[in-house]
């Protein structure tokens, strides 16, 4: 029987939360190849996987949970991967929603969590800081740049694998460049149900991590936006600080030349770091075609 889709779903440690889940997927989505990562689980993961008839791929130790993606996306037969989180945050009945707008043409679609329904409010306040740093660099509206709940092409995906990082902020990541690549993205509503058992993810190191990831992404996929805001601000700085001292003194001071001069560098840098981008990202295209 041909596949429809996979479901790849990294797992560390998820004995109590996985029965439940496959139950749900096993009757709501019978004819897709489900792929579980064990993730260097201590527990009875691996054995409950294997009890409901899914492909395992096992970890000898922890390496993170984008490392199980990647994993994954490499073991999938076709053409089209969802991934979802072991935890029981997501509901299969979107899996459908997530389908079709790829079907639609898109390359990735993404459950984009109701902010109500997920979080604490510290992290419902975090993920709307991550989403409108997102947003800036890439001109369009990201709603959800952490969501783990996403359906997207294979071939496509797998160009990027080796952009993604190791850890829980892989989602940033691909989002990042995939928007900046220039593939349509699609986000659907979803409600977040609470998640058994503990959350593996530390809010400040993670958080700290998610935020260098857009800085890293971002200035890859678009630095001539990145840079720009602080060459603005710093040519700002020198121009106010050089009026202030010639009304006052009469001179021009050897901080205004610094400041002035320090904005024109990083704003040239910017541009020849965009056009390095752009030449780089020509020629993987040439690649591809051949």
């Amino acid at each position: 029987m041909e596949l429809d889709y996979s479901i790849v779903i990294p797992a560390k440690n998820e004995q109590e939360n996985l029965p439940q889940l496959l139950k749900s997927l096993k009757l709501s989505q019978p004819n897709t190849e489900i792929i579980i990562v064990n993730d260097g689980s201590t527990d009875d993961t691996k054995e409950i996987a294997l009890s409901y008839g899914c492909t395992v791929i096992n970890h000898p130790y922890s390496l993170g949970n984008g490392a199980a993606v990647k994993s994954g996306a490499r073991a999938c037969k076709t053409e089209y991967i969802v991934f979802m989180d072991a935890d029981g945050q997501h509901s299969p009945d979107k899996i459908p929603e997530l389908l079709n707008q790829l079907k639609n043409g898109h390359s990735m679609s993404v459950g984009a969590r109701n902010p109500n329904t997920h979080a604490s409010s510290l992290r419902r306040f975090a993920n709307f800081i991550y989403n409108k740093i997102a947003s800036f660099i890439t001109n369009f509206n990201v709603q959800d740049l952490t969501s783990g709940f996403r359906a997207v092409k294979k071939d496509t995906f797998n160009r990027f694998l080796y952009l993604l990082p190791n850890g829980f902020s892989y989602p940033t990541t691909i989002t990042m460049a995939f928007l900046r690549s220039g593939f349509p993205v699609a986000y659907i509503p979803i409600d977040a149900k609470k998640r058994g058992g503990k959350s593996h993810i530390n809010p400040l190191t993670d958080g700290a991590r998610f935020l260098i990831i857009i800085i890293k992404v971002g200035s890859l996929y678009s630095p001539l936006k990145f840079f720009s805001p602080p060459s603005v601000v710093l040519f700002m700085l020198g121009t106010i600080n050089y009026i202030y001292t010639y009304a006052t003194n009469g001179t021009f001071t050897n901080m205004s030349a610094l400041l002035i001069l320090s904005s024109i560098v990083l704003f040239m840098f910017g541009l020849l770091a965009e056009q390095i981008t752009v030449l780089t990202y020509a020629a993987s295209q040439r690649r591809e075609k051949k």
